[in-house]
């Protein structure tokens, strides 16, 4: 027999009560972290303090990065605590960590993992899979330009698809799952650069610069003298997954993400609304997954602040670290001195919020 009309209109009132039951539950949740989110910066900061001086807006962006689910690139010189940072923002996040010393010998299976001949209760003998230390929430892949293209593609299914192949068999990686690798700008003999597919993987590329005097002082005199205050776990994995889902949820007026897909656009040579700087400065731009890192980026920056919507303001604090790795200058602009943080102010100077 068909549902009448009457059916329709007149539902079960228990199963009724249940969903609006379920539905307030999940705002309720989401109210509760979005509560959460706003005072993470304090809360968050004020751990991660006691171990480290100086470098707020690399530790917001790191904190934007990992509440959005990104990878990061980190670049910076030898002695500024990049290792230091990321081990104690594990801490503080509560997850499992794992450091990967990339060197001109590494193997994948170092990272990824290799089958063992194991003896079994019977007597016989089996393979089993030993995990490599990629099988962690969160990865330190240091100096990851020291080691060949072969041992860094091993990266590349892990940070897209959050598995790992092996022997026929995809195995699933811990949840969450970040990726932090570091580059040392400096010594660039016997390294092998990122190829682009790699570099576009990583949200951010965050440069971490010297410390000023002061904060110089406070590090030697801390590192010197009795041991640091212990830090203590703020957040819980699950609270990250659910971070993620929160800030994909946070409302973005239309005319905002146009305005984060023109930057992107914008950075391409050779295109019909291309400006002439670009054109002569720059070999490659960014693709699509620059829009879509500016547009979570800012989403979880406004979460940070305090707010429930996105401003252009947003967008633009999100260009540096978003385009930093995805824009290639050629020789020209080299020659004549344009670094690539030059080309993104020039590129947020003349891309108008509207058209």
């Amino acid at each position: 027999m068909f549902p009448t009309m009457s059916d329709s209109l007149s539902p079960d009132p228990a199963k009724a009560s249940s969903d609006v039951n379920a539905e307030l539950e999940v705002i309720d949740t989401e109210q509760e972290m979005v509560e959460k989110l706003a005072q993470a910066r304090e809360v968050i900061g004020a751990e991660l303090r006691k171990v480290i001086i100086g470098q707020d807006a690399v530790v917001d962006q790191l904190l934007i990065a990992l509440l959005s689910g990104g990878h990061c690139l980190i670049t910076g010189a030898p002695g500024l605590a990049k290792t230091l940072l990321v081990s104690t923002l594990s801490k503080v996040f509560d997850l499992s960590f794992n450091r990967i010393q990339f060197t001109p010998d590494l193997m994948p299976s170092d990272i990824t993992g290799t089958e063992i001949l194991e003896d079994t209760a019977e007597g016989g003998r089996e393979l089993v899979f030993n995990k490599g230390p990629i099988f962690a929430n969160l990865i330190l892949a240091d100096e990851i330009n020291r080691t060949p293209p072969k041992t860094q593609a091993a990266l590349l299914e892990a940070m897209q698809e959050k598995q790992v192949s092996v022997a026929g068999k995809s195995l699933q990686l811990d949840k969450p799952f970040f990726v932090l690798a570091t580059q040392n700008p400096i010594e660039m003999e016997g390294t092998y650069p990122l190829p682009e597919a790699q570099l576009d993987r990583f949200m951010f590329n965050i440069v971490i610069d010297y410390l000023t005097e002061d904060e110089e002082v406070m590090v030697v005199s801390q590192t010197t003298g009795v041991g640091a205050e212990e830090v203590k776990p703020v957040f819980s994995g699950e609270d990250l997954l659910k971070c993620h889902e929160v800030v994909r949820s946070v409302p973005i007026a239309e005319e905002v993400i146009r305005y984060a897909v023109r930057i992107a656009a914008n950075s391409r040579p050779g295109q019909e609304s291309t400006v002439d700087y670009i054109n002569e400065w720059v070999n490659w731009g960014a693709g699509t997954r620059a829009g879509q890192s500016l547009v979570l980026g800012a989403k979880t920056k406004a979460l940070l602040d305090g707010r429930s919507h996105v401003s252009y303001e947003d967008i633009r604090a999100m260009a540096g670290p978003v385009l930093r790795h995805r824009i290639l200058t050629n020789y020209r602009a080299e020659a004549e001195g344009i670094t690539i943080d030059q080309v993104i102010e020039k590129l947020i100077e003349l891309t108008p919020d509207k058209v």
